[in-house]
This record gives C-alpha cells, structure tokens and sequence, in this order.
C-alpha cells in the first residue's frame, strides 16, 4: 500500500513566476515535474506514475497493429543529410561533434533512422507491410522554451512508420494508425478533434492531427458545429459571401491614377472611396535555395491577395514547396522598378508555371479568380491602377488557396459560420509518400520482380502533450483533476485524524480492499489537519477522494467527485462496489 507520509510529493501553494498556463502551474505546484534547464523537465513520483499509465495505453493499442523498436536517439548527420531535412530543421537540430570530429545530431524524429533498416532489411513486397513504433526521447532545440511541457527542448514521444507495397496498402496503415490513435485518446479521458492538417517539414500529402482545444494552445483550429468539418488553420478552407465587383472606368483597361503618398490598403481604399474587399494586396517574397554543389539562388515570389486577406504561409510554403522571406528594398526596386507601397502585377513577365525557374513567379489567392475591375499599384511612385482584371490584363503562374480563414466565414462543406479556437496538438498522422524512399534509395521487389520504392507513413504522439492536455481540460483555482486511466492514483483515503485508531483502522481497510480488487490507491496518513490534507488532495490530480471521518460510527464514508465536487455518503461495506460501478468495472 502507498502512504503518503513515505511518499517525496513536494506540493507547493504558489505557482513559479514564470508560469502562464494551467498546466504549467498545476504540474510544478502538485510536484510532478521539477525544471532542470530552460525547456529541460525532471518527473517526480507523481508525474512518472502519470506519465507511465499513459505510456502504457499508447503501447497497448500500438501492439495491436505494430512491433515496437528501441532506437538510438544520437544519429550520424550524413543520414539527415541523405533525407534532405538537416537544411530544413535548421537551428532546430541539436548537433555535435564526437571526440573524432563526426558530425551527429540528436533525433527530433526517426524518419531517417526507420528508413535506414528498412533499406538494408526489406528486399521483397512479401515482407510488407510493416509498421514500426518506438517511445522514446527526442531532442529539439526549441529557440523559445516555455507553458512548461508544451514547448520543450527534451520531450518523450511514440512515433511510428508504415512502410507499404503501394497506396491502397498506406490507406490500410493510415486508416489503422487513426483508429489506434482515436482509441488512445478516448482511453486517456481526452475531449478531442480530428482536423485536415499541413505536412510541413515532414513531408507528405495527406495528414490529420488530434487537437485539444485549450486557451493554452499555440495551434488555432478551424471547426463547424453544424457538421463534421475541422481543420487547422494551415489547411482550412471556408466559403467567402460574394463580392460586388467594381464597374469599369473609362474604356475599361487599366487605368493609371495618382494617389500621392498612399501606401496601405486601408490609405488607398479610403482615398479611393472603394472596400479594400475590391483591392489587390501584392506581397514581394524571395526564396533562397542551395543546390547540390552549394550555390545559392533567390527567385522572387510575388503573392497576390483580396486586399482584406491575410496570407497563410504555411498554405504558401506548400504551394511553392520551400520556404520564403520578405523582399530587401534593392531585390524590390529591381524586379519592380517602384519602391513598396506602389506594386502590382502589371509589366512584369511572369513564370508560366512554377518549374519555369527563369522568370518570377506570380502566385494569386483563389479569391481573387474571377473577380473584375480590382485596384493595384502601378509599380510607380503615387501611382495605382484601377481596372486590373486576374487572367486577361495579367496571367499569374498560378492561382492557389493563400489566405487565411476569419470566425465567421461559411462551412466548406455546408455554409454555416465557422468558429477558431486555440488548441494543443496531441497527435499527428502522416502520409509521407515516397519522399524518404526516394532521397535515402530504398527499394523493393514487387511480385513481378521489379524494384520499386516501399510508401510510407509517419505517426507521432506527444506523451507530454496527453497529460498537459489533460490538466488543461479538467483544473480549477485548487489544483486539476485527471481521468482515473492516467492519474498516478485513482482513489485517496483520507483519514481526517491518524490518532484516533477507529478511524485510521476503517481508512486502512478500505485502502487494503480498494487495492486489492485492482485500484490504484494512496492513503493520507500523515498527521495534518484534514484541510491541508484537503487542499494537497484537490491539487494533485487525483480523481477521487473517501474523506473517513467521524460518521464511520454509522458504517458510512464520504466519497468526493474531484471534477465535480460532488459528496457522496457511501456505507463502508459498499466502497468497493461503488468504486466498481463508478470507473465502469462492475
């Protein structure tokens, strides 16, 4: 039997100064995590007791469709390089040196380290599919540590691959990983959603995270509470009310007029007397590349946007297929021929698709297509142009979803307002396709003795991420609650006075029988005032307290309801039951 009074629980009344979520607060106040480092955590007794009941449900429903790896968290740097992400990490990846001088990172993921046995292991169609898990440490040299576990630079995470003979073999893999992974989360008492999500620096097409929504969040999640639609605001969508056009002035080509010292939108619009809603929004980009033997490039991206937009730049980054910067004024003024506050489209030769690497590339929000008559700089001084109408007086490269979703706008897929809420990733899948396959040479024998490259999938779960999310979701101004699954204990006896030996026999017993029909149980017995016992229970995170008190002399206990603080007088000879029919095991 646990006793508190032999337990180290270093429960504080005040909060660290630097704590700004709940999380943060309760998991440090409740003696569960200690920092060592700036995004560097240790796990006391109650915060491993917690973590590992956690990790416990995740490799029991990840043992049912996989086989589980140890992995070394310490790579060769040539592997990342072989992939192609060292570059794309960047600062991200922690890296060093041996006494040797070989170049090797600290895994952030193990894309790489997978597809390495995969390649000198895998030879025939026959020994797929495989799907490979591990939990373990990653590393992440996260430039801004902080809302304690939920931005760190150590963090312990279960992430799997999927290697398959082809795509309808990855559906198989996928369609598993988001059952496992629904199936997890209900276990762990998570109220969550499944949303669209962008691939990122992963790679892949299609991908799904599992969102809690919590002000804690750094992640926003576009949703529908008239259907099923959700996505993250890298991937949503949404239905735009229609915009009346402008009529044309003049002979209705483009038509120069002065607008001296407007720069923004708003100047120009206001000047105008026009909606920004009928004005262009041209943003000048630049995008540096390296080659293979090491020379640099920049080609110019130039985003066009509804002049109340604002551009998403992940969707962007997708769309060009690498990452971008704002223009310097020089790079402006030479593509341009005009200083900022006066560009738009017109006189520039455009790429006719994006691979033609020769010219700029002209990429235009789809809520611009269509539409007729819209207002832009001249790429002159105090000059704009009205008139400007997409596909007929310029020809973008291409037109692209770019723009970012508002609250309010219509459902996708049935019109109703959609609403953004803040939310924590606890979940990501993945479908890498080929990328890492194709970069790492990894090869198999098809039935008709071909080779062909494996399809893969990648699924990552924070473990962190599940009891942060938790705490988020159920706390109070006394301390948090857990789901009984993943609490360090799921029942504490609370005897209001060790001294008298009535008392302290019937918490005993009850202790003894709770534990013996399967309950992970801790008594009070230290020798303190029933409040502070009290309040050190209502801050810890355990679901359920029996208060053992002066009304044991008429057979009965208090069972508190921590979530709900509900009391509950329950006869002693009945607890177990109770207990029973309560966490559903009768």
């Amino acid at each position: 039997m646990h006793r508190w009074s032999e337990l180290f629980i270093p429960t504080l009344r005040e909060a660290p100064a630097d704590a700004e979520v709940a999380s943060h607060k309760f998991l440090v106040r409740a003696g569960y995590i200690r920092q060592l480092a700036a995004g560097i955590y240790s796990y006391l007794f109650l915060g491993n007791r917690s973590f590992n009941r956690i990790i416990r449900i995740v490799r029991e429903e990840m043992d049912r469709i996989g086989q589980e790896y140890y992995l070394p968290a310490l790579h060769p740097r040539e592997l990342w390089e072989a992939s192609g992400r060292a570059a794309i990490m960047g600062e991200n990846l922690f890296r060093l040196k041996d006494r040797k001088g070989t170049e090797m990172v600290l895994g952030m993921t193990e894309e790489e380290v997978m597809t390495s046995i995969a390649l000198k292991e895998l030879r025939s169609y026959k020994q797929l599919p495989q799907i490979w898990y591990q939990i373990a440490p990653k590393f992440r040299d996260e430039p801004r540590p902080r809302s304690g576990l939920l931005r760190v630079r150590q963090f312990m995470m279960k992430d799997s691959y999927s290697f398959d003979i082809d795509a309808a073999g990855l559906d198989v893999s996928y369609k598993k990983h988001y059952q496992a992974y629904c199936n997890i989360f209900d276990r762990c008492g998570l109220k969550y959603v499944v949303v669209e999500a962008d691939s990122g620096a992963m790679g892949g097409k299609e991908s799904h995270e599992f969102m809690v929504r919590t002000n804690a969040g750094e992640d926003q999640v576009v949703s529908c509470d008239g259907c099923n639609y959700a996505a993250n605001m890298e991937k949503a969508t949404s239905k735009l009310e229609v915009v009346e056009d402008l009529w044309p002035e003049g002979d209705g080509k483009p038509l120069e007029v002065h607008t001296p010292g407007q720069k923004t939108i708003e100047e120009v619009a206001k000047f105008l007397g026009v909606s920004p809603k009928n004005k262009i929004k041209t943003l000048a980009l630049m995008a540096d590349t390296t080659d293979k033997a090491g020379k640099k490039t920049s080609r110019p991206i130039v985003v066009l946007m509804r002049g109340d937009h604002q551009l998403n730049e992940a969707k962007l980054n997708a769309t060009v297929a690498t990452a971008t910067r704002p223009m310097t004024e020089p790079e402006i003024e030479a593509l341009f021929n005009s200083p900022a506050g006066y560009l738009g489209p017109i006189g520039i030769e455009w790429a006719k698709e994006l691979k033609d690497g020769n010219r700029p590339v002209l990429l235009v929000d789809r809520a611009l297509e269509g539409r007729k008559n819209l207002i832009a700089g001249a790429n002159k001084k105090d000059y704009h142009l009205k008139n400007l109408t997409p596909g007929e007086d310029f020809h973008p490269t291409e037109y692209a979803d770019l723009r970012s979703v508002t609250a309010g706008e219509g459902c996708p897929n049935c019109g109703r307002p959609l609403r953004i809420d803040t939310a924590v990733e606890i979940g990501h899948i993945f479908k890498l396709g080929y990328r890492y396959s194709e970069s790492m040479g990894l090869r198999v024998l098809d039935k008709n003795g071909k080779e062909v490259m494996p399809i893969m999938g990648c699924y990552g779960i924070g473990i962190e991420r599940i009891l942060t999310a938790a705490v988020e979701q159920g706390n109070d101004e006394n301390g948090f609650w857990l789901p009984a699954a993943i609490a360090p204990f799921e029942v504490v006896v609370a005897p209001v006075n060790v001294k008298d030996d009535v008392v302290r026999g019937v918490a005993e017993d009850i202790a003894n029988s709770l534990e013996a029909a399967g309950f992970d149980v801790v008594i009070d017995d230290r020798d303190e005032r029933p409040g502070v016992k009290f309040k050190d229970a209502d801050l810890v995170g355990i679901p359920f307290r029996i208060t053992v008190g002066k009304k044991v002399t008429e057979g009965t206990v208090e069972v508190v309801i921590r979530s709900t603080r509900e009391v509950r007088d329950v006869t002693i000879t009945a607890i177990v039951q109770h207990f029973k029919e309560l966490l559903g095991r009768g």
